[in-house]
């Protein structure tokens, strides 16, 4: 259970990051691909192996690298348009609510997740709960024409999170893990390099230290915070369709803490009974399913 818990507060550093991303006007996409750029390097002094390309290529977890840095700048530059174009909310909601693809995945692929009537009511409250502490209005509304961003964020996110839990599951060995997390750093920053080039062609682009001291800022704790899910993966005693709720939840409760206290952050009545709710998910997916 402590990496789980480590998990959460790390993912919750990452959102307080980017916060401040919001308030020094950091550009989000420069940010990432630096970040991504140190979170690599991280994953580089931290292997206690010689690295290989021709083994790297060879190795089982490669094209589970590839596909899961690419989905991650893919689905956060969905993720970063669908809160302008259709709000934070509904994004949230859609990004969060991913958590029942890896989910569904497990139950359906390995034989010791299994499907429990307590466990199914601990997600229907998982959703609620999302539902109510992602929204500030009792209904969300949105112009239907941007619904398709909606749809990439909740695909997106649930696919990546599906393949990186079966990578864990069945390609990537204890001795592999750091080599894994460097292949797949790569991709997402080189991904983020290209969709920066595509951006040049159209808008102006400037370049500022701001943005490279704020990648590096988040490098280390999204190396970290990936590192922490993995192991919690791998060792908690949970199975994988308990694990992605309760990082989920766990992620949404602590936040919403962190913003009252450090940001000031309004709750509604609909935020806090979202939040009750999660804890009372996290005790039924946790302890009782």
């Amino acid at each position: 259970m402590i990496d789980i818990i480590l998990t959460i507060l790390a993912f919750n550093l990452l959102i307080i990051i980017f916060k401040f991303f919001d308030k020094l006007k950091i550009d989000n996409l420069q940010a990432l691909i630096v970040n991504y750029i140190t979170a690599g390097t991280c994953a580089f002094l931290f292997t206690k192996q010689s690295i290989s390309a021709n083994e790297v290529y060879q190795s089982g977890y490669f094209y589970h690298a590839i596909a899961i840095g690419f989905l991650f700048i893919v689905v956060f530059n969905f993720y970063a348009t669908g809160t302008q174009k259709v709000g934070i909310a509904i994004t949230t909601v859609a990004n969060k609510l991913s958590l029942f693809i890896p989910v569904g995945v497990a139950i359906f692929l390995y034989p010791n997740d299994h499907l429990t009537i307590t466990k199914f009511a601990g997600f229907i409250l998982a959703a609620i709960s999302i539902y109510l502490s992602s929204t500030k209005n009792k209904k969300l509304s949105f112009d239907k024409k941007y619904l398709w961003l909606i749809i990439l964020v909740f695909i997106g996110q649930g696919i990546a999170d599906s393949i990186f839990n079966h990578a864990q599951r069945t390609v990537v060995d204890e001795d592999q893990k750091t080599t894994f997390f460097i292949v797949l750093f790569i991709m997402a920053a080189s991904c983020g390099f290209i969709i920066l080039l595509f951006k040049a062609l159209n808008t102006k682009i400037e370049f500022s230290t701001k943005n490279l001291i704020g990648g590096i800022v988040l490098g280390i704790p999204n190396y970290a915070s990936l590192v922490l899910f993995f192991n919690a993966l791998e060792t908690s005693g949970l199975e994988a369709s308990q694990v992605f709720p309760v990082v989920s939840m766990g992620v949404i409760v602590v936040s919403a803490i962190i913003g009252k206290l450090l940001f000031k952050e309004h709750l509604t009545t609909c935020n806090w009974l979202g939040l009750i709710l999660s804890v009372v998910a996290i005790y039924i997916i946790t302890f009782i399913s």
